[in-house]
């Protein structure tokens, strides 16, 4: 099986180029070819991975991510939140989030607990 790491910017080129190929015609399950595609697709994740890693956004960037994608106001959070100030507060990062708070935003909005655990939550 013709690979080899991938360490840098020629090597990941080089990688890209070779995977192609299986793109145009994908190769059968269980064959050489199927297993040099999988070895391919792992080593490029990987480069990836420690070449432009993506940062999680922090709580407060979600909410507003999620408020923006889904056409919500600061009066739906603060529905959310319990009052309209405490929405405005969470918001400018002068009140952090609480356990309720992200037990109610999980629940209504479906955004992942993770997502709104962090220790950047609020302005230091």
């Amino acid at each position: 099986m013709d690979v080899r790491p991938i360490r840098s910017e020629t090597d990941y080129d080089w990688a890209l180029a070779e995977i192609a190929v299986y793109f145009e015609k994908p190769p059968a399950p269980g064959t050489p070819d199927a297993d040099r595609f999988d070895v391919l697709a792992a080593l490029i994740e990987t480069y990836e991975a420690k070449a432009w890693p993506i940062e999680p956004l922090d709580p407060i960037d979600t909410i507003r991510y999620v408020m923006a994608e889904r056409g919500l106001s600061q009066g739906d959070l603060a529905a959310v939140l319990g009052s309209r100030s405490r929405a405005s507060e969470v918001l400018a990062r002068r009140r952090p989030l609480t356990l309720a708070m992200i037990q109610r935003l999980r629940r209504d909005w479906n955004i992942p607990a993770d997502a709104l655990i962090s220790d950047v939550s609020t302005a230091a």
